[in-house]
C-alpha cells in the first residue's frame, strides 16, 4: 500500500532550488519510512505540483512539506481537490482551505480561543500603515501575511520605519518580547491526541523562531494549565485532523495565546518527538481501516 506524502520541488533532495531548512523534510521522511514500512505501508515524497503523477496508484495522501504553497493558493488548493476526488487526504482540502488564510484566527476568537490583538489589513497603504500604530498602541509592530507560512513577507516595523512593499493582505499584531524571552511552544497533536511539546526559540538579535533564521527547538514537558490551553484549542474544530500543531504565545498574565493552529503542512518535529512516525502511521492505517467512523 502506498501513501504519498506531499512535498514540493524547494523541499526535495537534489532540488537546485532547495530551501536551507529542507533537512527538516529529510528528518520526517527518515521518521515516517520504517513506521509506515513495518504496518505495511510505502510511504513516497511527491511533489504536489507534478502533472504526471497518477493519484489513484496510492491508498491516501498526506500533506506534508508544500512549502510553496502560499504564493499559489488557488492552484494548490484546486489540485488538493483533485487528489481528494481519488483518494483520501489528510487532511481534508475544505480544512485546508479553510486554514491557509490567517483570518480563521478570527474564527477560533470567537468560539473562546484568546489571540493577540490583531488588525486585519486587505491593502497596506501609507494611511493604513500609519494608523496600524495608533489603532493597537504600540511602537512596534509585526506584520504578516494572511497567507504565508515561515516568516515569508513578515516585518517587525516602527513609525519611523519606511513602509516596506507589501502588497499581500496582512494581519498586524503588537511585538510581544515574550517571543525572545521565553520562546513559542508548540504542541503536536495527532489524531487528536498530544504527540509531543517543545519551545522554539531564536538566535540572539532576532525574534523569527524558525530554523531558516537560527531558530533552536527543546522538547519540553507542558504544564497541566499549558496543555490544556492547547487542548482547547483543538476542542474548538468540528472534526478530528490528522495532525495539528497548536503554537502559542505566553502572555504577561501567564495565560497563553493562539499565535496558529497549522493544520496544511506544519513541520512536526520528530527530533524532539521521536514516538511521531509511530503515531502518524497507525493514525493513517487506522483511518484507511475504518473511514466511515471517522
Amino acid at each position: 500500500m502506498k501513501i504519498a506524502y506531499l512535498s514540493s520541488v524547494v523541499t526535495q533532495p537534489g532540488s537546485p532550488t532547495r530551501r536551507p531548512d529542507a533537512f527538516e523534510h529529510d528528518y520526517m521522511m527518515r521518521a515516517l519510512r520504517p513506521e509506515f514500512a513495518e504496518r505495511g505501508m510505502q510511504i513516497e515524497d511527491i511533489c504536489w505540483d507534478n502533472p504526471d503523477v497518477d493519484w489513484t496508484e496510492f491508498a491516501a495522501a498526506m500533506i506534508g512539506t508544500t512549502w510553496d504553497y502560499w504564493d499559489r493558493q488557488e492552484e494548490f488548493l484546486t489540485t488538493l481537490e483533485t487528489i481528494e476526488q481519488s483518494i483520501p487526504l489528510f487532511n481534508p482540502s475544505a480544512l485546508v482551505r479553510w486554514n491557509s488564510r490567517k483570518s480563521y484566527l478570527r474564527d477560533l476568537e470567537a468560539k473562546g480561543a484568546r489571540l493577540i490583538p490583531t488588525l486585519w489589513i486587505d491593502q497596506v497603504t501609507d494611511e493604513s500603515f500609519a494608523n496600524a500604530f495608533d489603532q493597537l498602541g504600540s511602537n512596534d509592530l509585526v506584520f504578516k501575511r494572511q497567507i504565508g507560512a515561515g516568516a515569508s513577507g513578515q516585518y517587525r516595523l516602527s513609525p519611523s520605519d519606511a513602509k516596506p512593499d507589501m502588497p499581500h493582505p496582512m494581519m498586524v499584531q503588537p511585538f510581544l518580547p515574550m517571543i525572545q524571552e521565553e520562546g513559542e511552544l508548540s504542541f503536536i497533536f495527532i489524531d487528536g491526541e498530544l504527540s509531543h511539546a517543545l519551545i522554539k526559540r531564536a538566535k540572539a538579535g532576532d525574534y523569527r523562531i524558525q530554523s531558516a533564521y537560527g531558530g533552536q527547538e527543546e522538547k519540553i514537558t507542558p504544564s497541566v494549565s499549558d496543555l490544556e490551553a492547547a487542548k482547547e484549542i483543538m476542542q474548538t474544530l468540528d472534526s478530528t485532523p490528522l495532525y495539528a500543531r497548536v503554537d502559542m504565545l505566553r502572555n504577561t498574565d501567564g495565560t497563553l495565546f493562539l499565535m496558529e493552529l497549522e493544520m496544511i503542512e506544519p513541520y512536526l518535529y520528530p527530533e524532539q518527538g521521536p514516538q511521531l512516525g509511530g503515531r502518524l502511521a497507525k493514525a493513517v492505517a487506522s483511518r484507511l481501516k475504518a473511514p466511515a467512523e471517522l
